[in-house]
């Protein structure tokens, strides 16, 4: 059974940090892209980062300098650093894995709520 476990998230002040991790299981994780979508109230999802199985990296406009993606593969694991967050990142955080570039997710974790009010 393939699977995305995340952990971390909760409530910061403006200007705080937060540290999300996903570990994979199941499947070999280490030939995929794997990163972070998001989705606020009413929105649509957004990707927020993501790293190829190469390690390279791509990160929307919004968080651009503020969050840091990285990978372990011994771990199948990505940790998404969000740093100088603001209330505007407030979403459910969904951990993704998948091919292409950008990939096309072919497996989801269960969300994680990310809020950032003061």
């Amino acid at each position: 059974q393939v699977q995305l476990v995340q952990s971390g998230g909760g409530l910061v002040p403006p200007g705080g940090s937060l540290t999300l991790s996903c570990e994979g299981s199941g499947t070999i994780f280490t030939i995929m892209a794997m990163g972070w979508y998001r989705q606020a109230p009413g929105q649509q999802r957004e990707l927020v980062a993501e790293i190829s199985a190469i390690g390279a990296t791509t990160y929307a406009d919004s968080v651009k300098g503020r969050f840091t993606i990285s990978r372990a593969n011994f771990t199948n694991t990505v940790t998404l650093q969000m740093n100088t967050l603001k209330p505007d990142d407030t979403a459910v955080y969904y951990c993704h894995a998948g091919w292409g570039t950008p990939a096309n997710p072919a497996y989801w974790g269960q969300g994680t709520q990310v809020s950032v009010s003061p």
